[in-house]
């Protein structure tokens, strides 16, 4: 039998990582200085911002399992990832991956 428990705690980790991940990909488009670092089992923001949900929820999405940045006032930034923080189209139906 498995425990519900245990499935749902996991659940809200996963939901609590996806959104931490979330504010740092919108703190660095956005280039509001702080530093980030996120690792597959740590993610740290110093600084930043929690994404403006309004007028709708901001998209961005981080494709990358580890990496640090440090966004400095003026618009400097220092980073390791080189991606975008567009979400990932599939590739036959156009439908956006979230």
């Amino acid at each position: 039998m498995m425990d519900i428990t245990t499935n749902l705690k996991l659940s809200k980790a996963s939901l609590d990582t996806k959104e931490k991940m979330r504010e740092i990909a919108y703190s660095m488009d956005l280039l509001i200085p702080g530093l980030y670092v996120w690792l597959p089992r740590l993610i740290i923001r110093v600084g930043g911002s929690v994404p403006d949900d309004n007028p709708y929820k901001y998209p961005g999405k981080i494709h990358s399992s580890t990496g640090i940045a440090v966004v400095l006032p003026g618009y400097r930034i220092w980073t390791t990832y080189q991606g975008t923080y567009d979400p990932q189209q599939t590739p036959n139906t156009g439908a956006t991956e979230v």
